[in-house]
Parts: C-alpha cells; structure tokens; sequence
C-alpha cells in the first residue's frame, strides 16, 4: 500500500525577487546591528573633545557604515534567518 502523497514543493522564487529578499534582510540586519553598535557606545563623543553635532552626526554615519560592511559580510547571520521567513511570506522555495 503507497504512503500518503507529499505536496508539490512551491515554485522557486525569480531571480529579481530573489535579490530583493536578500537585501531587504540584510539592510534588516544591518539596521539591527547599527542599533546594538550605538547601544554599547560605540561612536559616543568623549568629553575631552567635546566635537558637538557634527561629531554626533558624524559617529552615527560612522555606526552605519560598519553595520552595513558586517552584515554584508555574513554578520550574524540574522539575515539568513529573515529572508527564509520572507521566502516563506511569499509561497516560494529558496
């Protein structure tokens, strides 16, 4: 007697979508490592420089960049995990 029939697996996503998943994670992970880089200090202005805005607005561009330079090099691997709940969103196979 056969055993009970197995789904149709879902249609691989285009490759366009595909890319725009991906990086629609990965600006998540970078937005979430910014945010854990600025909650531990890092780019704080110390006192004994005392730089004002600029050197505030400056550390928080400086935060980003390398948020976005960690999490395109693998980061944590939080973007692996939001893009197959994106591809699972989205009825498609990865």
């Amino acid at each position: 007697m056969p055993g009970p029939i197995a789904p149709a697996a879902p249609p691989p996503l285009s490759p366009a979508r595909d890319r725009a998943l991906r990086q629609a994670a990965q600006e998540l992970e970078a937005a979430f490592l910014a945010e854990m880089l600025r909650q531990t200090g890092l780019g704080t202005t110390r006192q004994s420089f005392g730089g004002g805005a600029g050197e505030e607005q400056f550390s928080s561009f400086l935060r980003t960049e390398q948020a976005q330079a960690m999490a395109a090099r693998g980061g944590i691997g939080l973007a692996e995990s939001l893009f197959a709940a994106l591809v699972a969103r989205e009825g498609g196979a990865p």
